[in-house]
């Protein structure tokens, strides 16, 4: 397994355990639904991920194409939770626009993962 797989892997893990943490919180914090944003967030791409290195491996998508589009999962689920999970506890944001930014990575991945899969190798 390439080290990237691995990496995205471990955010993959990461994201999955922040999203429970985040989901416990929110559930305990009246005053940030943002919370509960930032958690469906964090706990519908990490299992996408994981599943986007399956589907890679299994040629599913095409090799580079694909290995974009899921390191753009991971990047701009990092960015939009890190980002509405900061406001909530620091009061301050990442960057100017982060969680709008993670927002707009997440749709253009998903769009490169779409013809990614339409350009897989032809199996048989």
């Amino acid at each position: 397994m390439a080290i990237i797989e691995r990496i995205l892997g471990s955010i993959a893990g990461l994201l999955g355990a922040s999203g429970v943490a985040l989901a416990a919180a929110a559930a305990h914090l009246t005053s940030a639904p943002s919370l509960q944003s930032a958690a469906l967030m964090a706990l519908v791409h990490a299992p996408a991920i994981l599943a986007g290195l399956a589907a890679r491996r299994a040629g599913l998508f095409a090799h580079r194409l694909g290995l974009l589009g899921i390191t753009g999962l991971s990047a701009g689920t990092v960015l939009f939770s890190g980002d509405l999970s900061v406001r909530v506890f620091f009061e301050q944001s990442l960057f100017p626009m982060a969680a709008p930014s993670g927002g707009m990575i997440l749709i253009a991945s998903w769009v490169i993962l779409a013809i990614s899969a339409f350009f897989a190798p032809k199996t048989r």
